[in-house]
């Protein structure tokens, strides 16, 4: 009949999605009961390590710090790649092997660019 289908294969992800979200809202509802409350002036500053705010808090930042981040990111994405390949390497063979090897290759043609235009050096 139209209108009286219930996806029952769903009900187990809603499941899963409201259990989620009352142990997030539990946490931070325990947390916020039973954590200890002393703010002083020095905690309720900007900056709460105690030291006084130096400058203008829209600081802005060179376009170098940007760059680093990027190519942590990459070579990040290379490690998670590997991890994967390498619990799989006796199944995926001679060709899995080759795959990554140029993976690893083109990674290492962009390191070495990066590295001759100065991208890695910190001033």
């Amino acid at each position: 009949m139209p209108g009286t289908y219930v996806p029952s294969n769903y009900l187990p992800i809603l499941i899963i999605i409201v259990i989620a979200a009352l142990v997030g809202l539990g946490a931070l509802i325990v947390g916020l009961v039973v954590r200890p409350r002393r703010p002083y002036d020095i905690k309720l500053s900007p900056y709460e390590s105690g030291n006084p705010p130096v400058g203008e808090p829209r600081h802005k930042f060179s376009v170098r710090y940007y760059i680093v981040a990027m190519l942590f990111v990459v070579f990040d994405v290379e490690a998670v790649f590997l991890y994967p390949w390498a619990v799989a390497y006796d199944t995926i063979g001679l060709y899995g092997f080759a795959e990554m090897m140029i993976f690893i290759c083109i990674l290492l043609v962009g390191y070495i660019y990066a590295w001759e235009k100065g991208a890695l050096e910190w001033e």
